[in-house]
């Protein structure tokens, strides 16, 4: 069994927590800023140093790799995302990307034979922080090998489309246009030219943590779906209209949240999650009664038949009357549970048993590009532990040795797949 260098993890951690530093412990690098050009120069310079081939895609994903001893086999690839949310940490997705920096580095220091072309790649615009939507470039890579109902979400002329949050007048297609790591689209995986991918990830959850454990064998994504539950009341001066003869699309989505927590509760499905992230209220002024009130529900489980009970009890708001307001109950996206490739599966299975690091099967409820991936060449994903499960925020953490050891089962897994493909 081979090991990746831990002090190597750690100068990669520390270098790439320097591009686009918030000044409190964690990173903003939007997709194609500023600060994720200095984080792929980085990247390109250390994958350089070692001699891999550098390839980049028309959507900037970009590609180093070592060649195998077999010509004409298929890559095996490793990778993740380089840009994060605004206030972020410094290890959602870019620990993927470390990883397989540390796999391919290894790989050349210790001369490890391998019949595949291995190859270490970035994603763009997995988060969508300014460009939405997230996975955009994963998920129009696998446009036209997704299920038919889901291609509309990623068709390429939309997703160049996409507006920035920030300065709305700017496409993501004309950012991409500018951009100097922008290459062909030749160069864009596929199933001709690349037999697997496999994603080292933190978890961005507490499980692990709890239950003691270094490695997350992780079997599948789960299932999601996204619903805007709207409101119409009318509007009237707050200080004049009598209580009783209001109609308050606050008041009435206020009183039907809460109903949706008991309810769904009631279903008795621990492992269920769902989550009001997102409000819309007009005209949003303190001396006038809100005619008007849009929340979000996202929701997630791997069973469909779990996901199906929710939606009955969301469609059912739509029955009652909430504060003399009318509900509307309109879908935002869904999308199916993923299941990993059993035979990756097998190979990190193996890899981290041999290896003799703690280990337990997961899930994951956060999407990743793996997932869309999956729908083109087979897919598998590896979780080191987030302290105290946090994720998406400046303190997120994950110690050096755990990351170093999600990098060494990546190694050996990979291996395995070389050998046994």
């Amino acid at each position: 069994m081979y090991r990746c260098d831990t002090k190597s993890m750690e100068d990669k951690i520390k270098t790439f927590s320097k591009f686009g530093d918030a000044g409190h412990g964690g990173i903003t690098r939007y997709a194609l800023s500023e600060e994720d050009k200095m984080a792929r120069a980085e990247w390109l310079r250390r994958m350089g140093a070692i001699g891999a081939t550098i390839e980049m895609d028309d959507l900037a994903n970009m590609y180093a790799t070592l060649p195998g001893s077999e010509p004409g086999l298929k890559r095996i690839v490793m990778g993740s995302h380089c840009d994060s949310v605004k206030n972020g940490g410094n290890y959602d997705g870019i620990l993927g990307v470390m990883s397989a920096m540390e796999v391919l580095e290894t790989v050349v220091r210790e001369n490890i034979p391998h019949r595949h072309p291995l190859t270490a790649m970035i994603f763009t615009n997995e988060e969508g922080s300014e460009f939405p939507p997230c996975m955009m470039c994963s998920g129009t890579m696998a446009h036209d090998y997704m299920p038919e109902r889901f291609r509309d979400n990623f068709e390429y002329s939309k997703m160049m489309a996409s507006k920035s949050i920030l300065t709305p007048d700017v496409t993501f297609g004309e950012r991409l246009a500018a951009f100097p790591y922008k290459g062909d689209k030749a160069n864009r995986m596929s199933p001709e030219k690349y037999m697997a991918l496999f994603e080292t990830h933190i978890e961005q959850g507490p499980i692990l943590e709890d239950a003691g454990k270094d490695i997350g064998v992780v079997t599948c994504v789960l299932g999601q779906m996204l619903y805007r539950v709207k409101f119409y009341g009318f509007a009237a001066h707050a200080g004049t209209f009598p209580m009783k003869k209001r109609h308050d699309a606050f008041h009435a989505a206020a009183e039907a949240l809460c109903y949706l927590h008991e309810e769904i509760d009631k279903l008795g499905y621990e492992d269920l999650v769902y989550t009001t992230g997102e409000v819309v209220i007009h005209p949003c002024v303190n001396t006038v009664i809100p005619d008007f009130f849009d929340f979000s529900i996202d929701v997630r489980h791997e069973n469909p038949e779990v996901l199906n009970k929710v939606r009955e009890i969301l469609f059912s708001l739509e029955k009652r009357e909430w504060q003399k307001c009318k509900c509307e109950v309109v879908l935002g996206w869904n999308r199916d549970t993923v299941y990993w490739d059993k035979k990756l599966v097998g190979y990190v299975r193996e890899a981290v048993e041999e290896l003799g690091i703690s280990h337990m099967d997961i899930n994951s409820g956060a999407g990743h590009d793996a997932q869309y991936i999956s729908y083109m060449i087979p897919t598998t994903m590896i979780f080191a532990p987030s302290d105290k499960g946090l994720s998406h925020c400046e303190v997120e953490h994950t110690s050096v040795e755990q990351c170093t050891n999600a990098a060494t089962v990546m190694l050996n897994a990979v291996l395995k797949a070389d050998k046994d493909q």
